[in-house]
C-alpha cells in the first residue's frame, strides 16, 4: 500500500500502542484494591481485570466511574493516587515493557527528522514515567497527557498539539477508538495499531491504515 501526503509529525498514544500496559497493570490493579480494602473503602469481589482493560483509552475519571460506580469522589481520588504510585514504582523497578520494535522504530523516525509527540489520556506522571523509564526520553518533541493539560477528550488533546506546534501534516497512531476519533476529528491520517490484547471488536473502524507491529510503520514512511 502506497500512502500519499506523508507527514512531518507523528502523534502516538501510549498504552496499547507503545507500552504493553498489561506488563504492569494486573499487579498494580490488585495492589490498589488491596489498599482500598485496608482503608475500608471497598468491600466484596474485585472487578475482573478485563473490565479495566476495556476502559483503557478513557480519561481516568471515567475509568474509576466504571470500576467504582458507587464510590465517592474521595475514594476514586484515593484509588487514582495509589494506582499511580504503584505504577511508577513498577516502572522504576524495570517491570514495564514496550511492544517489540517500538524503541527501534521511534529512534529511526527521530533520526529521519520526524517530529514525534505523545497524546495520552493517562496521568501526567505515569505517561512521562513510561517515556523516562522505558528509555524514550529525547525522542519526543513534547509529551501531552489529559491530566497535565486538563482536557476531557483525546480530540481536544490532539487539537492542542496541532495548535501549539503547527505541524505541516500529522498522523495519529493508536490502538483505541478514542485515537481514531481524535485523528479523524482533527483531519489527520489515522494509523490503527492492532496488536494489543485488550481491544473491543471494531475498535479500529475508521482508521486509514492498520498495522500489526510497530516497525510496519517504517514501510509507509
Amino acid at each position: 500500500m502506497q500512502v500519499a501526503n506523508k507527514p512531518d509529525a507523528l502523534i502516538f498514544d501510549i498504552d496499547g500502542t507503545l507500552f504493553q500496559t498489561e506488563s504492569i497493570l494486573e499487579e498494580v490493579y490488585h495492589q490498589t484494591f488491596q489498599q482500598l480494602k485496608e482503608k475500608g473503602y471497598f468491600h466484596g469481589e474485585v472487578p475482573p481485570i478485563e473490565k479495566l482493560y476495556r476502559c483503557l483509552g478513557m480519561i481516568l475519571e471515567d475509568i474509576w466511574a466504571e470500576l467504582l460506580p458507587e464510590a465517592s469522589e474521595k475514594v476514586r481520588d484515593f484509588a487514582s493516587k495509589r494506582m499511580l504510585a504503584f505504577e511508577i514504582e513498577a516502572l522504576k523497578n524495570g517491570n514495564g515493557n514496550l511492544y517489540p520494535g517500538v524503541a527501534e522504530t521511534l529512534l529511526s523516525l527521530n533520526q529521519k527528522g520526524y517530529r514525534l509527540f505523545v497524546a495520552s489520556n493517562g496521568l501526567e506522571d505515569y505517561v512521562k514515567g513510561v517515556v523516562k523509564y522505558c528509555g524514550l526520553e529525547g525522542l519526543f518533541e513534547k509529551v501531552y497527557s489529559a491530566d497535565e493539560f486538563q482536557t476531557t477528550s483525546k480530540v481536544d488533546l490532539v487539537k492542542l498539539i496541532l495548535n501549539n506546534h503547527q505541524p505541516r501534516r500529522a498522523w495519529m497512531i493508536g490502538d483505541r477508538s478514542s485515537d481514531v476519533e481524535a485523528g479523524l476529528e482533527n483531519g489527520l491520517f489515522v494509523v490503527g495499531c492492532n496488536y494489543a490484547h485488550f481491544k473491543k471488536a471494531g475498535e479500529l473502524d475508521g482508521a486509514n491504515l492498520v498495522i500489526h507491529e510497530m516497525k510496519e510503520l517504517l514501510t509507509y514512511l
